[in-house]
Parts: structure tokens; sequence; C-alpha cells
């Protein structure tokens, strides 16, 4: 649909950035909710009936891309992949049944509340850690960044918590998640390509030494248990159960890293929120919901048609690649009424596309919003006048499936 003076809301449109997006996709849902993205070469979604459909339809509109990087490697990047034997293929997210079902069967097993919930008080702990060197940080009163004392460490040290994995090898893995961030969802130059080539190479040779540790010294943790179910007669082998470790050491962190960022920047932008959160804490679990659904992590994901298809009225060619914009649907009006608005009492607020539909549903999600309650509790307890620091606008890195704040400046206010 054209406007007066024949311009479409897509004419201009970049994917990847992420900075202030969300007028532009209300624009797409009212006038233009399907269209072809000729620079990328996808077919763009925006409602939420129509990406509720396509995650649904999972023999229709395949998984398989992804994972694929939106720009291929270099010739220099792959040289050095080849070279340093980094074959790693996704876990679950780009893989279809029945090898999907049979591999996510065995991880589900030993990934789920009963590990969630016996690392809880570990978690408080964590939590309360960081917050210690945010108040040390602020105790002056000068701005400090949220994102990189807090926000960012703190998933990682719980993920590895479960994982076993020391926390002296936290620093390493986070940068190793921030490259494959970049490798598949970024627009990386040749050049940019080369540091990126050789993290992926130390990340899946760390993978490597981590099974081979565990297959000597089995713990109480992720991999001892794929590895005890794999000795057990479980169907899936070595390379899928690195597969599924270099998965989730990425998104068990990075998507709860990004989440907290936004959520902090969400809250203190809408301080009624904030106040009815601190004057009554039993909000904070539909607060996280609601939450999820107006800040996401995770803003986008891909399909490919497997065959010729129709959605929403449009027609979609066999091998059409889909770009279902999540971060839109999560604000759909047709779904969640006054979707543009923050309300932590929303009643529908948890049927949001932030943790996808369907068969891909990720396998990590009560973990996230159990990181993000404890986190919002001890937040509104130990700073109930944390405030963004003054001028402070978040900026995001450019990604086409991850919000990634630069930073998340802040002032602490009267420390409780």
């Amino acid at each position: 649909m054209e406007t007066m003076d024949g311009i479409l809301p897509s004419d201009g449109f970049d994917p990847f950035d992420l900075n202030r997006p969300h007028a532009r996709w209300e624009q797409f849902r009212k006038e233009e909710p399907i269209f072809y993205h000729e620079p990328s070469g996808y077919w763009v979604v925006s409602r939420f009936d129509d990406i509720k459909a396509i995650f649904d339809d999972w023999k229709t509109f395949s998984s398989e891309n992804a994972q694929k990087p939106m720009r291929p490697m270099s010739e220099a990047g792959r040289q050095i992949l080849k070279e340093g034997g980094f074959t790693a293929y996704s876990g679950l997210t780009a893989r279809v049944p029945p090898d999907h079902t049979r591999i996510r069967k065995v991880a589900q097993s030993c990934f789920g509340p009963r590990r969630f919930k016996s690392i809880e008080p570990q978690i408080e702990e964590i939590v309360k850690t960081h917050l210690d060197k945010l108040e040390a940080a602020g105790r002056d009163g000068k701005p400090v960044d949220f994102w990189d004392i807090v926000a960012y460490p703190v998933p990682a040290h719980v993920l590895f918590t479960l994982m076993g994995i020391p926390d002296r090898d936290v620093p390493k893995i986070k940068q190793y998640g921030a490259s494959r961030g970049k490798m598949t969802w970024s627009d990386l130059s040749d050049e940019e390509m080369i540091p990126v080539a050789h993290d992926m190479v130390a990340y899946w040779q760390y993978i490597h030494d981590l099974l081979d540790m565990r297959r000597d010294a089995p713990g109480d943790d992720f991999p001892s248990d794929l590895l005890r179910l794999q000795a057990e007669g479980a169907d899936i082998s070595n390379e899928e159960i690195a597969g599924v470790l270099y998965s989730t050491l990425f998104a068990g962190h990075e998507t709860t890293s990004t989440f907290m960022g936004n959520y902090v920047i969400a809250m203190m932008q809408n301080p009624e929120a904030w106040d009815a959160i601190k004057a009554d804490p039993s909000l904070i679990p539909n607060a996280v919901e609601e939450m999820l659904r107006y800040m996401p992590s995770v803003v986008g994901w891909r399909r490919k048609a497997r065959t010729e298809a129709v959605v929403g009225g449009v027609r979609l060619p066999a091998g059409a690649e889909v770009l279902m914009i999540t971060g839109s649907a999560n604000r759909d009006e047709s779904q969640f009424p006054d979707g543009e608005k923050l309300d932590i009492t929303r009643q529908n607020a948890r049927t949001h596309l932030s943790f996808g539909y369907g068969i891909h549903y990720c396998l990590g999600f009560q973990l996230a919003k159990m990181e993000g309650a404890v986190l919002l509790r001890q937040l509104s307890e130990r700073f109930p006048d944390l405030c963004l620091a003054p001028g402070f606008e978040a900026e995001y890195h450019r990604n086409i499936t991850f919000r990634v704040p630069t930073s998340v400046m802040v002032q602490l206010g009267g420390a409780a």
C-alpha cells in the first residue's frame, strides 16, 4: 500500500538498524504487513497472526536458514575456519524433524525446571555479587554502565554454573558469544570477519575440550548429563552433543543479557511501572512477561518456504526466505491492545513470541524468566531511586535478530 506521495513504508528500510524501529514496524503492520525486501532477499512479515502461523507450520516453513550468516564468510575467514577444524552446526534452532525432535528430547530431559530450580540460590548470590559491584561503582553518584557491570556478566555466570564452566573462563566465552552473534546475524565487512573466524575456531575447540574433560571426569552439570544419557543409549552423536553446547553456550546467556539491559531501559522510561513493582513485588512475574513482549532481546527470526505458500493473503514462492519481525508482532494491536504501551498488568502478556512458538520454542525460557525476576526484585529492593543517566539514549548494535544495547548508563540514587 502506497502513501499519498507514492512512498512505501518499506522504502529505505535497513533491517540491521535496530535503534528506533518501532514506529516503522507499526507502519508495516498497518500498511505493508508482508513485502519483499530486495537488498536482503527476504520477505518481511510483521503481524502477529502471520508470524505465529509461519512458526506453527514447520513443514512448509523450514528453520534450515535460521543460523545462515546474513553475509557469507569472506574467503580469508573460510580458510581460518577450515584450518581450525570448525564444523559446528546448530544445536536445535536450524534443525528440522526428525533430527530436531530426537535431539531436543535428549536435551530437554536434562535442561529443565529441576536443574534450574537447583541453582536458584546460586542465581540469587550471583545477582547480589554483581549488584554489589554496581553499588561500589556508582557510590559517588556518577553514571555507571549497568550493561557492563550487571547485565552482560550475570547470565553467563548463571549458565556456566549449569555447564560446570569455571568463572575464569567467563570473559572469553562471552567474547566467543558476541562473535557468534556477529557472524550469523550482522553485516560484517571482510576485514571484520577475520577476528570473528578466529573466535569461532577457539569456541569450537573449547566445547570439544570441555566434553573430553567431562568424559574423563563427569560432574553434576549439563554436558555430563548429555554424555551420561548417550552412554545409557540415548540416540545422540558426539557432534550433536557438541552442537547443542555450541548453541546453548551462546543463546543461554547472550539473549538474557540483552533482555536484562533492555528491561532496565524500559523500566526507567516508564516510572509508573517501576513504582508499581517497588510497591508490590508480586507484580514481578507478569512484569517480566510484559517486558519480554515490549523490549525483547530477539526481534527477528528466519524461515525458508519449502513450497509455494500463502500467508496473510500474500503468495510466497517456493524457496522464499522469510524474516519474521517478532519484535513487531509483540506490539500488534490485534493481539495486544495499546501494544506500544508498557503495561505490567497486561493479562495476555505471556502470549508474546519472544521465545518463538511451536516446535522450536526456546529450551531455556524458564531459566531466562527466573533470572529476570530475581534481578528485578533485587534491583527494586536495593536501588529504588535507580534512573537512567541524564541525556542517555540507548544505541544498538547492527543486527537483524538480536537487539543488543551498546551500554545502559544509570544513576543509582540513594541505595537502600
